[in-house]
């Protein structure tokens, strides 16, 4: 997931950005007249069938956005609808940004084609950063065009696919600029929270909280790691020291998977792939983003009692702070969630 928005300073990107979301528009079907056509994959009907109930579970229950987006359909075929570029100094893990009118600025930007993406990966690694590309299979355009179900987004379950819908949709109902910390781990917590009233609402069983435990078990170990490089790199020592240091960290750091794997998930490789592939500043980048303050917003959710309008008010008051005044409200409310977690 991820966003595309807006001009740039770079004519060369505004120009393949307005190209590739024009084609996303000129290729949107309607999904009413796909599943009502016989002539459609009876899996592709019954998915985007449920997608769309699950959709107007979000505007009639979630109190999201009711508007065009997410009831058409794109094949897009191609496995990512924009590949994003991250990068970071080769000794720092603070992000390259860039900034844009609408959505202020994010640690990442985001192509059309795998090729444009590879391109601007060769430019920075020549300037000397640490790069990643990632292949992102959904994205919000914050309301500026009414966003489809992306054939990428059926790569996944379908309760990935219908708490996507809730997370982008919530991206358009609450947006701060430059606060990617804020905007994700609300998307997140919105995300979340509607999937557990979506499945309890056809009946189904609450999900199986063992793939979330293991995902926030992995994040905080690539966190850690990217503590421990933040130290190393504030202390000053040489580029020779730097990175004899930071290539010491990275190894411990698989060690410690190793053992965190062995110990806590025997049978799960899941991650061993990411793990053993070349790791720098950059491919940490993403972590964190989207749930770091998701418990502060889980607590604001039940001084609201969990009313949704009510929840959404508090969240714009929040949105109206300062920065700074913002993170230490987020702060103090991720404590009360702690504190309560830790009474008797």
């Amino acid at each position: 997931m991820g966003l595309l928005l807006g001009a740039c300073g770079s004519l060369r990107y505004y120009t393949q950005a307005v190209r590739g979301q024009s084609e996303l528009v000129f290729h949107r079907r309607n999904i009413g007249t796909i599943v009502s056509n016989p002539a459609t994959d009876p899996k592709l009907a019954a998915r985007l069938l449920l997608a769309q109930q699950a959709r107007l579970f979000a505007s009639q229950h979630l109190g999201l956005p009711d508007n065009r987006s997410y009831t058409r359909y794109v094949d897009l075929h191609r496995n990512y609808v924009v590949w994003n570029v991250f990068a970071a100094p080769r000794y720092s893990v603070e992000p390259v940004l860039y900034c844009f009118p609408v959505a202020g600025c994010v640690a990442y930007r985001g192509y059309f084609a795998e090729a444009d993406a590879k391109a601007e990966a060769a430019r920075l690694q020549k300037k000397g950063d640490d790069v990643e590309i990632g292949g992102v299979s959904a994205y919000s355009t914050l309301g500026w065009f009414a966003d489809p179900i992306l054939s990428s987004m059926l790569r996944w379950d379908d309760d990935e696919l219908d708490s996507t819908i809730f997370h982008e949709l919530a991206h358009q109902l609450i947006y701060v600029k430059d606060d990617t910390a804020f905007n994700e781990s609300f998307a997140t917590f919105v995300q979340d929270q509607g999937l557990r009233e979506w499945r309890q609402s056809r009946g189904l069983p609450a999900q199986d909280d063992r793939t979330q435990a293991m995902d926030s078990g992995f994040t905080k170990l690539v966190l850690d790691l990217r503590d421990r490089l933040k130290k190393l790199y504030a202390s000053g020592v040489g580029d020779t020291a730097m990175e004899g240091g930071k290539q010491q960290e990275i190894a411990a750091f698989r060690e410690r998977y190793k053992q965190w794997r062995d110990r806590d998930w025997p049978k799960e490789h899941g991650y061993d792939a990411w793990v053993a592939a070349p790791i720098n500043n950059a491919r940490l980048l993403p972590f964190g983003l989207y749930d770091q303050w998701t418990p502060a917003f889980a607590e604001l959710f039940k001084q609201s009692q969990g009313q949704w309008p009510a929840f959404y008010q508090r969240v714009r008051d929040l949105a109206r702070q300062p920065k700074l005044q913002r993170d230490a409200t987020l702060v103090q409310l991720g404590r009360r969630v702690a504190t309560s977690l830790a009474a008797p």
